[in-house]
């Protein structure tokens, strides 16, 4: 008999069977102009799935100080998922997905439980679909060993849960054993659970510096911007190495454009001292998401600040992590608000929805690399904040599968 999994599989190949039958794919060329475009191909929209904004999962009431917006004021009966921050792909049709903080701040945070949802996107594709993110179940981060050196919001409970006044983690990446490596920006620290979600070992500091929101900052000068730690951290193919990137310029660097990506070791629990430069397009511009592809090419996806008509730059680049010792060379992969969607995979949807797509929301936060050159994108709605789609309503979460139409292979 035909197992569960071996079904998700195949109606997970067969719902995008066919718009990969029409997919192109040419190679990303090699070029300092960041701006270079391929002639003759434009990026598709192959499958597309939402989560309501309004979505609650099983948990104590979250959002007692996050900030009204759209006509949602906590506090919210359970707890929020504001859209997603980083993601992994499992293979079979799932995805663990990790919202971030919660309500953006460590003052208004610490009724939100740091969680991984595992989630099924259910596609609507050309041939249909539904176009629905189901969640399946979560883990909640907690510190019942005792690891985390500092005090934190469940200090004197005995599983010591994690909370949005604790960290705020924003990238992830799968360890060895079925750990979880995850990057956060308070510290900015490195943190490490295992497959139940507990803390493995104390949080690893940023040896460049610390943030204004580290616990142990004292009288020490922040380095890091506020909220400027390790939006993204991309991981080498063995999964030995993690290269973290800061999400804005350090504070004393006098090039506001360099964003530092660094490698940590993960067999010995340091970094190497590695660096290489990466110079977003413009100086306000962030570092949202990194992934690798191959030895040493690393996908790097950058955005500006803005949401919806506003936006300007929602990109993904590729570089490769050659010499340290010069900003590296961009190559253009996909502009993300110029989306083909000539099938109608996302007509109705509301604002850059339609056959000329565009997933220009504030805060497009993750790249997920798939098989066939195909890219997974989602979006953190920084519920109840942002209302791209349709103004005064907050936006879902969203996640898509794009062909770049470049040659991206793992």
């Amino acid at each position: 008999m035909e197992t569960h999994l071996a079904q998700s599989r195949r109606r997970v190949a067969g719902s995008i069977a066919t718009a990969l039958a029409c997919a192109a794919f040419v190679p990303v060329a090699a070029s300092g102009d960041p701006q270079h475009e391929r002639a003759g191909h434009e990026p598709r929209l192959l499958a597309r799935a939402t989560l309501s904004a309004d979505h609650q999962a099983l948990g104590p009431a979250s959002g007692a100080l996050a900030t009204p917006a759209n006509g949602r004021q906590g506090p919210f009966p359970g707890q929020v998922i504001p859209g997603f921050s980083a993601a992994i792909d499992n293979g079979d049709g799932t995805f663990w997905a990790q919202p971030d903080n919660g309500f953006g701040a460590k003052g208004n945070s610490a009724d939100f439980l740091l969680r991984l949802y595992l989630v099924k996107p259910q596609w609507k594709t050309a041939a249909g679909g539904a176009g629905r993110i189901t969640i399946l179940r979560h883990l909640t981060l907690s510190d019942p060993r005792g690891k985390i050196p500092f005090p934190i919001v469940n200090e004197a409970t005995n599983d010591r849960v994690l909370t949005g006044d604790d960290f705020d983690i924003e990238s992830v990446q799968r360890g060895r054993g079925g750990s979880f490596w995850i990057g956060e920006e308070f510290g900015p620290f490195l943190l490490h659970v295992d497959s139940r979600g507990r803390v493995l070992s104390a949080p690893v500091p940023f040896p460049l510096g610390k943030s204004p929101q580290n616990p142990d900052l004292g009288g020490e000068a922040p380095k890091v911007q506020r909220s400027g730690g390790f939006e993204a951290m991309a991981q080498s193919t063995d999964r030995r190495r993690l290269y973290p990137v800061v999400e804005n310029a350090l504070v004393d660097d006098s090039d506001k454009r360099r964003r530092v990506i660094s490698e940590f070791d993960t067999r010995t629990n340091r970094y190497t001292g590695r660096t290489w430069t990466y110079h977003v397009d413009a100086d306000a511009n962030l570092v949202a998401d990194a992934q690798m592809v191959g030895a040493g090419r690393l996908l790097v996806l950058e955005r500006d600040n803005s949401d919806g008509p506003a936006a300007v730059t929602k990109k993904v680049y590729e570089v490769r992590l050659g010499r340290t010792t010069q900003p590296l060379d961009k190559a253009l992969v996909v502009d993300l608000l110029r989306i083909s969607d000539p099938s109608g995979i996302s007509a109705g949807g509301g604002w850059g929805t339609g056959p000329s797509f565009s997933f220009g929301f504030q805060s497009v936060e993750t790249l997920v690399p798939l098989s066939g050159g195909r890219l997974l994108i989602a979006n953190d709605n920084n519920y109840p904040g942002n209302a791209a789609r349709h103004p005064g309503t907050p936006d879902d979460t969203e996640m898509i599968i794009i062909d770049p139409s470049a040659r991206i292979r793992r």
